[in-house]
């Protein structure tokens, strides 16, 4: 998708959530604020937001010298894994284990600290379950699995990744083998190896990075080993909304799976603010 009107005060507001997490002063605040209007001038309509958002963060993260979301990421993997045993054995317990873990992994992707300033985990996560997945291609998703010998399992946030391994779990239970993929380095709250290994992921499955602090996937911004095996993957499981923007209409054998968070992308996709996605590229 490209970058519309309505995403400029968006960018704007990401940059406000990431000083309040931080706690800087407010001569720091607009020296960072005049940096990130300079990088707004020059935004490129034609692309995804990501593209600015990442030019954005990297500002931020200049700055103000540091990772304005450290902190909150480690707390919400905290909170997140004090649910995992009831989830585990909620997955475990359900008619359909698969359906079950994929829906909470998608009701999990609610975690996201670019556009909410604090989230109730449980009662987010409990809401999205009674909600109805507006765009639900799992019966496909089904028929293309058998042949898929290995997934790559592109993470997006901190506590999400927590619901992500519920459903990489059922996965290698089905004999597959799975690839998590987290960034190359910090940026929002996105996933990155201490994510992961704080979840207990990496004792699940294969983690690897994809050389990148881009927001989303902006594949030419990764790691020339990531994109090889981007190019090589059988199926792709896409968490997140920014691996949306930025790989829809260009991936295949991909199926994204998020909530549409944001009025101008739930817009393009004709559905409501927070709808669930389980979308076939």
């Amino acid at each position: 998708m490209k970058t519309f009107m309505h995403c400029l005060p968006c960018f704007l507001k990401q940059t406000v959530i990431a000083l309040t997490q931080y706690g800087c002063n407010e001569g720091t605040q607009q020296a960072v604020f005049r940096d990130v209007l300079s990088i707004m001038q020059d935004t490129d309509m034609s692309k995804p937001p990501a593209y600015t958002t990442t030019l954005i963060h990297r500002a931020i993260r200049r700055g103000i010298a540091g990772d304005p979301f450290e902190k909150v990421k480690r707390e919400y993997n905290d909170i997140a894994l004090t649910l995992y045993p009831r989830l585990r054995e909620q997955v475990k317990n359900s008619p359909d284990p698969l359906r079950t873990a994929s829906r909470l992994a998608i009701a999990g992707n609610i975690i996201d600290f670019g556009i909410f300033t604090s989230i109730d985990i449980e009662k987010s996560v409990a809401q999205s379950l009674r909600s109805e997945i507006a765009v639900d291609d799992y019966d496909a998703f089904l028929q293309d699995l058998p042949s898929a010998r290995e997934i790559l399992y592109l993470l997006d946030n901190a506590g999400e990744i927590v619901f992500d391994r519920l459903l990489i779990e059922e996965l290698m239970l089905r004999g597959k083998t799975v690839k998590a993929v987290v960034k190359g380095s910090a940026v929002l709250n996105d996933v990155t190896q201490e994510d992961a290994v704080q979840v207990g992921l990496d004792a699940v499955c294969e983690v690897i990075d994809n050389g990148s602090d881009a927001i989303g996937t902006i594949l030419p911004w990764t790691a020339s080993g990531f994109q090889k095996e981007f190019e090589k993957a059988e199926l792709i499981i896409s968490k997140g909304q920014g691996n949306f923007e930025t790989l829809f209409g260009t991936a295949k054998r991909t199926y994204f799976l998020f909530q549409s968070k944001c009025d101008v992308v739930s817009r393009e996709l004709g559905l409501p603010v927070c709808s669930m996605l389980f979308r076939k590229s």
